[in-house]
């Protein structure tokens, strides 16, 4: 079929998802990584259904589902609106469309109706990550977003690190750092360190966002707890390490999340053949513990930690903003390597 042929397409809002919506909501989005992204494992079907279904921290999840003539779905998207004050003007947009399916019309409806739920809801910015250089730039250009940020996403595969690297990896996380100390935990936060942790993630504020118009939110203990019962309510599990300095405060901490399914205690690692991703959430260091080494230093024990409690863990993903050169720096020096770039965009709604 020639390209941007229009065909009839119809979209229809999701006020409930149903089992079969999640299934064909799973089918497309995996199709369409699969495409854009090579190399990246496209989330599982109950990954698909716990996301749809759950609700997030501070947000509500608006989703709409494309059939083409047949009444097959085509394409999907979804539409994140934030709750919480000082980011209530701000919604972030998923849009995927079957690879077979695309230039045709679909991407363009899906986007109507994500942009009119938005002015609805009295949002200012809506914002998504498309792939680097891929197609969905073209789409974002028409549509009159702006290139808004450039992410750098990097891989760590800890099933090909050698027992150098592993040595090397020990002595970091064996380090001594006068006046800290290391602690960590599964799930929700201890009760002790609740408060601590809420102003430890205040140290996020200052990460390097571009021109993203995507406001803040202020972190108390009731917050962190909500989010580690969010993850909690998706299969998911949350893993912490965290450096507290000895007048109580908390310097930094890192996060990574598993995949529901992914844990693996007591698994050799490779025995499956299954490679288990694993994402990389919040890494900071307060400012006031700057320029300690303390960044490396958690993100090292995480590693051993994950080394020893889910052997068969075989890769971590994170990303940082292109801009951000020290944290960069630390993955490198921890083994991470660039394995694909983004842009986040942004549609101002106002000038729209």
């Amino acid at each position: 079929m020639p390209e941007h042929v229009h065909v009839h397409v119809h979209v229809t809002p999701l006020h409930r998802v149903s089992v079969t919506d999640a299934a064909a909501w799973h089918q497309i989005v995996a199709a369409s990584v699969t495409h854009d992204l090579p190399g990246t494992p496209p989330p599982g079907p109950g990954q698909i259904h716990a996301q749809l279904t759950q609700p997030g921290l501070d947000s509500q999840r608006l989703t709409w589902l494309a059939h083409g003539p047949d009444g097959d779905a085509v394409g999907v998207a979804a539409l994140r609106l934030f709750t919480a004050p000082g980011r209530d003007h701000v919604a972030e947009l998923e849009l995927h469309v079957d690879p077979a399916h695309r230039r045709r019309g679909t991407g363009s409806r899906l986007l109507s109706a994500v942009v009119a739920a938005c002015r609805t809801e009295n949002r200012r910015s809506l914002v998504a990550e498309i792939a680097a250089d891929g197609p969905g730039e073209a789409f974002c250009d028409r549509w009159g977003f702006h290139r808004a940020l450039t992410m750098n996403y990097l891989i760590l595969r800890l099933d090909e690190q050698d027992e150098k690297e592993a040595t090397r990896l020990r002595e970091v996380a064996e380090a001594e750092h006068p006046g800290y100390r290391l602690t960590g935990w599964t799930g929700t936060v201890p009760d002790d360190l609740a408060d601590a942790f809420a102003a430890a993630k205040s140290a996020m504020d200052d990460m390097p966002v571009g021109e993203l118009d995507y406001g803040r939110v202020e972190w108390d203990a009731d917050r962190v707890r909500a989010m580690a019962e969010v993850v909690a309510a998706r299969g998911d599990t949350l893993l912490t390490v965290a450096a507290v300095h000895e007048d109580g405060t908390m310097a930094g901490y890192t996060e990574i999340v598993l995949p529901q399914g992914a844990s693996t205690r007591g698994q050799t690692r490779g025995q499956t053949g299954v490679q288990t991703r694993v994402q990389q959430y919040d890494t900071a260091v307060v400012p006031a513990h700057r320029g300690h080494g303390l960044g490396l230093w958690v993100k090292a024990a995480m590693l051993r930690r994950l080394r020893a409690e889910h052997p068969g863990v075989s890769e971590i993903e994170t990303d940082n903003a292109e801009d951000n050169v020290h944290m960069i720096a630390v993955n490198r020096q921890l083994g991470f390597r660039s394995c694909r770039r983004t842009h986040r965009y942004q549609l101002d709604l106002a000038d729209a």
